[in-house]
């Protein structure tokens, strides 16, 4: 039996990071990962710790009158050949994790095991499976069987913002364009019906389409509507009777999805339309008061996520929730993923001043 790697709480959050990146956790392999965080969470006294999976919660219970929740996925992609981490002379930490998330999972860890007395309560989740499909994210999973271990005031996600806080996030659907003709002998092609030549109108649709910049409560969120897939064709002589585009549409977070699916069904009317993907969105949230302190403790300004993260999921439950962690997150799931160390004893010291300052209302 393999021993279950070790993790040293007391390392500063940069050898922390180095430590957790450094334990092999793809998506669907996290439990070597999750065992070695349950341990340290296990030694200390003032948390009571939860497993589900490959997922875990700890939380303290002060009676506070108000709680957040902090949180962080511990997969990442498969690795290529970008495993042990390194860091180099100029402070950037390299290796697969360093952005998408290790950094804010080692941050969490560091600060659940040493803030005893924290101004909020707080609800630490480290959890698997979010960088694959999502029946399998393991924070859906928590929120479907234990939402009591989720209720909260806040919520604040790892997720990479370059140490800056992003708040919501866009929705996403995809649908697929479907068109039908008629085969025929491409040397008689004016006997059948050309099924990717009648997509040429939606084709067309696309690439004019202007992005729109919707300001929602304060953010102001770019969306974009693309071609992310097209197929069809049946042999290099038949007129092919069948074509489907594959359309992404990044929608900001003052829309619903179904209002993003009908907006679809006016763009391409008369065209087959099918829903073969939908996220919601997540408003901002920053007007909550546990936000605010956030805001004031962390310094800088907030900024909107165009991007889909988890924080919808929190969302969903009713609590707002911003991303907040250490990392570029153009340089996710890249092979040259890499850290500014900076940026990670950045994200420390706000989650620490927020965390340890005089909270309102307590």
């Amino acid at each position: 039996m393999t021993a279950t790697p070790r993790l040293d709480p007391s390392l500063g959050s940069v050898e922390l990071t180095r430590a957790i990146c450094d334990i092999h956790s793809v998506s669907g392999e996290e439990t070597a990962l999750a065992d070695a965080i349950e341990q340290v969470l296990r030694a200390a006294p003032h948390l009571e710790v939860t497993r589900d999976g490959d997922a875990i919660v700890a939380r303290t219970n002060l009676g506070r009158a108000r709680r957040a929740v902090i949180a962080g996925h511990i997969d990442t992609v498969p690795i290529n050949d970008n495993l042990p981490t390194r860091l180099d002379d100029e402070g950037v930490l390299w290796g697969r994790g360093t952005v998408d998330m290790k950094g804010g999972c080692a941050v969490q860890l560091k600060l659940a095991v040493e803030l005893t007395e924290p101004a909020v309560d707080v609800t630490w989740v480290w959890y698997d499976n979010e960088e694959v499909e999502a029946t399998r994210n393991g924070l859906g999973r928590l929120a479907r069987a234990h939402p009591e271990l989720l209720e909260a005031d806040f919520a604040v996600l790892g997720e990479p913002s370059n140490g800056e806080v992003e708040g919501g996030c866009n929705g996403t659907i995809r649908v697929e364009l479907r068109f039908s003709g008629r085969r025929a002998h491409s040397a008689r092609a004016w006997k059948g019906v050309n099924a990717i030549h009648a997509a040429a109108a939606a084709l067309t649709i696309l690439a004019e389409h202007e992005a729109e910049e919707v300001e929602v409560d304060g953010l102001v969120y770019r969306e974009s509507l693309s071609a992310v897939g097209i197929r069809g064709g049946v042999a290099g002589n038949v007129i092919p009777d069948e074509a489907v585009v594959t359309v992404n549409y990044r929608f900001a977070p003052s829309r619903s999805g179904a209002e993003a699916e009908q907006l679809l069904r006016e763009l391409f009317p008369g065209v087959e339309l099918v829903v073969t993907d939908l996220s919601e969105g997540a408003r901002p949230g920053l007007d909550a008061p546990l936000a605010q302190d956030f805001l004031r403790a962390v310094g800088g300004e907030a900024r909107p996520k165009y991007g889909w993260t988890d924080v919808a999921r929190f969302s969903a439950l009713g609590i707002p929730a911003v991303n907040y962690g250490p990392g570029d997150p153009m340089l996710a799931h890249a092979d040259d993923e890499r850290v500014p160390v900076e940026q990670i004893e950045r994200c420390e010291a706000g989650l620490r001043a927020w965390l340890t300052g005089e909270i309102r209302g307590n």
